[in-house]
């Protein structure tokens, strides 16, 4: 759990506190199975609960308080925001955390591969579907796709029920392949103009 900037889509630039659930249903998180994995192009580390800001909860109650705490954004006109993210969130997030959550002040946000339909009174949900899995959650506020994967049918995302339709290149630790999923994802958005570009500007300007 951590305090920063959105870096992605349409609420890039946003402050809000990141509530990072361990596991996943489309990869353990072990370099070892990445090879096998559905989702085989994840960049994030979500395996355990020991990194900074981590922890296990007795209860919805006290990880929203704990999520109240992280929050650093004082008492101003804009309402404190919280995505819940993974590893993949709809895997944990229920009710009893969303009213807990919703109880201290929070915007809540989810950040989910769309493969467990999200829980009811969520605020803002994004859904990023990786080839190769069962897309059961078809509408939602924010549709990310990262490219390039191969089998994707835009035209087919397209028509899904979302408000905002966004591109993102693939990250890759080789520059050659990472500068080509980029140039894919810009002549995307050049061809395909109902989809906007997202990049990972939290990347770009080192924060979490």
């Amino acid at each position: 759990m951590f305090y920063t900037l959105q870096g992605e889509g349409a609420q890039a630039g946003r402050a809000a506190v990141f509530c990072r659930f361990a596991g996943c249903n489309l990869w353990t998180g072990r370099e070892e199975d990445r090879a096998t994995a559905v989702c085989k192009f994840c960049d994030t580390d979500f395996v355990g609960t020991d990194g900074v800001g981590g922890g296990k909860f007795k209860d919805a109650v006290a990880l929203a308080q704990a999520i109240a705490d992280t929050y650093q954004g004082g008492l101003g006109t804009a309402k404190p925001y919280v995505v819940f993210t993974g590893g993949e969130p709809t895997l944990q997030l229920d009710s009893a955390l969303i009213d807990a959550v919703h109880a201290q002040g929070f915007e809540i946000a989810i950040e989910t591969n769309g493969t467990l339909p999200v829980p009811e009174g969520v605020d803002w949900i994004c859904v990023s579907p990786k080839f190769g899995s069962e897309l059961v959650q078809t509408n939602g506020h924010e549709l990310k796709v990262v490219v390039p994967q191969l089998g994707q049918d835009l035209n087919a995302l397209g028509r899904l029920q979302f408000e905002h339709y966004f591109v993102q290149a693939m990250d890759d630790s080789d520059p050659v392949k990472k500068s080509r999923n980029l140039q894919v994802a810009i002549q995307t958005c050049l061809n395909k103009p109902q989809w906007r570009l997202s990049v990972q500007t939290h990347k770009v300007i080192g924060m979490p």
